[in-house]
């Protein structure tokens, strides 16, 4: 990720923040619209999920700059997903779910180069919790 990039993130993540619970709604509304096999993944209490949703990514793009410094609470994050029964293909839609959450909160000030930008980011973190899942448990 190129140091603009980065920038793209943070600066459409500040605009997000405040209205952070009404975008993780939209989130999990177009998730499981797309993905209706994906919602009986979701057995907790989704206001809390939403907010865990929400902490995460805030996280996240805090940390683009050292982003090799989160790499194990990312793939730590991916292997406790195999337990949840997430499998690779879904992430797909949950990154589908995400720009189109984006695109829908930041309207016009979600330009290309965003999409480019969050896509890029999402799919080191995706590769990365996918990765860390796949691997062979320690003995």
């Amino acid at each position: 990720m190129t140091d603009e990039q980065i920038a793209l993130i943070q600066e459409s993540w500040a605009q997000v923040e405040p209205i952070s619970d009404t975008a993780a709604q939209l989130f999990y509304d177009r998730l499981f619209q797309t993905a209706p096999q994906v919602r009986p993944l979701f057995t907790s209490d989704m206001a809390e999920q939403r907010r865990k949703l929400m902490a995460m990514i805030g996280m996240v793009v805090k940390a683009l700059p050292r982003l090799t410094e989160i790499v194990p609470n990312i793939q730590r994050l991916g292997r406790r997903h195999v337990e949840y029964g997430v499998t690779p293909q879904h992430y797909a839609v949950v990154g589908d779910a995400l720009l189109w959450t984006l695109e829908q909160g930041l309207g016009e000030g979600f330009t290309p180069a965003h999409e480019e930008a969050w896509t890029a980011a999402y799919m080191i973190l995706a590769d990365t919790m996918i990765a860390a899942a796949e691997e062979p448990l320690a003995a």
